[in-house]
């Protein structure tokens, strides 16, 4: 009797009050918890974040036609009329470098997204299925063996200079990465006990692979993916660099530097300023990718 008195009196008192006070502020821990935790993935999606919209927006932030040529203008130092100056045919680099900031992120995305597509495709495949791993496998490590600068090169000395040449050029070197690391996957989660199960069960292998293996990939692929986005827009920065990426009259990053190396000692900004935007663009992507890994515990 003397113990159910407190717990009688707690509850005329409304000891249950303080118990929902504390309920509904605990969702806000997590929140603050996470940007504690990863200040510098928050940092990396705010600078990207800025980036896309100032490349997506480039027609509303006082720009003008970034191939107009105006040779009276030509290697004008940033100013007010001016803010990021002028290359040698007199074209404002500011419009430029924004509307190149489209191609350069729509190489990257794209490359990302066909190399994770064709990666699981051919992963799941080769992992699942025994007969096909060693020939596969095989190809995909004579691909790796090549680097990937100089297999795109190739393959852009084959192809006519394009936006499309170019993806196709990056995603090819790309894939035996991501073939991987679905395999090695694959292989581990294929003898799991709830893929035996639903083997025994009479699950039909596509449905295997489709509810059983692939979510389970879900967490490496998207951090791959990151990284595969940042180094396809170095890598067609470098193509662009060496006269072998997109052509000359769409602007990009990487073509807007090629152009100013011969001016670089007279006209520095010309190679500044779309460098500037390819680094914080790599590096934020990066930063993205590093703070997903540590948050979704890949390994």
């Amino acid at each position: 009797m003397s113990s159910s008195t407190p717990a009688s009196a707690t509850k005329r008192a409304g000891g249950a009050a303080p118990t929902a006070v504390a309920t509904e502020a605990l969702p806000d821990v997590p929140r603050r918890g996470f940007v504690r935790r990863q200040p510098t993935m928050i940092a990396g999606l705010v600078c990207l974040a800025l980036i896309l919209v100032t490349s997506l927006a480039a027609p509303y932030l006082r720009t003008v036609d970034p191939t107009g040529l105006r040779p009276s203008t030509r290697l004008r130092e940033p100013a007010h009329e001016f803010w990021f100056g002028t290359d040698q045919y007199g074209r404002d680099l500011y419009s430029r470098t924004l509307y190149g900031g489209r191609i350069s992120l729509l190489v990257g995305v794209t490359v990302g997204v066909a190399s994770l597509a064709l990666g699981i495709l051919v992963g799941l495949i080769t992992g699942y299925y025994r007969r096909v791993d060693t020939i596969v496998m095989r190809v995909m490590d004579g691909l790796m063996a090549i680097p990937a600068i100089l297999l795109a090169l190739a393959l852009m000395a084959l192809l006519k200079a394009s936006v499309r040449n170019v993806i196709i050029a990056l995603v090819v070197p790309e894939i035996p990465r991501v073939v991987r690391v679905v395999r090695a996957s694959v292989l581990s989660l294929r003898e799991h006990t709830m893929v035996e199960a639903a083997r025994a069960l009479g699950a039909e292998t596509p449905r295997i692979l489709r509810l059983y293996i692939l979510p389970a990939l879900f967490a490496p692929l998207i951090v791959q993916g990151t990284y595969i986005l940042a180094s396809a827009m170095l890598f067609e920065a470098y193509l662009s660099f060496l006269g072998a990426g997109t052509p000359p009259h769409i602007p990009s990053w990487g073509n807007i530097m090629a152009e100013g190396r011969a001016y670089v000692q007279r006209a520095f900004w010309i190679i500044l300023f779309p460098g500037a935007f390819l680094a914080a663009t790599v590096l934020s992507v990066n930063l993205v990718g590093d703070g997903l890994r540590d948050l979704l515990k890949v390994k």
